[in-house]
């Protein structure tokens, strides 16, 4: 883990994104997402009782029981507000609720995923930039843009189109639209917002909002 000269306060949010060696696609199939998506959920958690390895063998219900027995217990390194996986980069809105929380959440994502995907397809060496970025949120304002870039990232990127948004499975605006996973933190940025709706409406009025806005100038990864 690399020295970060400035260092990440404790309760503050942060957005959080880094991409692949060379832009190299790194979530080619289904398969890579759903195990980006575990592995995520698995290591906001400070001490899981079972190492990934042991719980990636469990049964579907049998997780579910593990992350049951893990919410009453386990401390947690950050809290996932929103999310986006993409298929050379990764976009995270994070709470860093403990020192060295956020760094330790990256080198635990970055190192168990590469593991996995340089297993998978017979390659060595890095699969993520060695430096990731964190850029502290300031204000309410530049937390509900970045919530929107984020949500946004599929579309702006060409990847998908506006209609699709709703059922892009490797993000957590899905779930911002429902009840389903439990294990994102949607509370912060919907209380802003008098209904669900009026949440879907702030993502979908302006798509290409992120283009232009100043306050989000930062969102590069140069």
């Amino acid at each position: 883990m690399s020295y970060r000269k400035t260092p990440i306060a404790v309760n503050e949010v942060y957005h959080v994104f880094n991409q692949s060696v060379a832009k190299q696609p790194i979530f080619i199939s289904n398969q890579d997402y759903r195990r980006a998506l575990d592995v995520l959920r698995f290591y906001q958690y400070r001490n899981p009782s079972l190492r990934f390895s042991f719980y990636n063998r469990l049964s579907i219900s049998q997780k579910e029981e593990f992350f049951s027995r893990l919410i009453l217990s386990a401390e947690k390194l950050v809290e996932i507000i929103c999310f986006c996986l993409m298929p050379n980069h990764v976009h995270f809105l994070l709470k860093n609720l403990r020192e060295n929380g956020i760094s330790r959440f990256m080198s635990n994502f970055q190192n168990s995923y590469a593991k996995y995907f340089n297993t998978r397809i017979s390659r060595v060496g890095s699969v993520f930039r060695q430096n990731f970025k964190a850029v502290r949120i300031e204000s309410e304002e530049q937390l509900l843009h970045v919530s929107r870039y984020i949500h946004l990232n599929p579309v702006s990127s060409f990847l998908i189109e506006v209609k699709d948004l709703k059922t892009y499975p490797w993000s957590s605006y899905p779930p911002y639209l429902t009840q389903g996973e439990t294990w994102i933190q949607k509370e912060l940025i919907l209380a802003h917002f008098k209904s669900v709706e009026h949440y879907k409406q702030f993502i979908l009025d302006q798509v290409d909002y992120q283009r232009k806005l100043e306050i989000i100038k930062h969102l590069t990864f140069e």
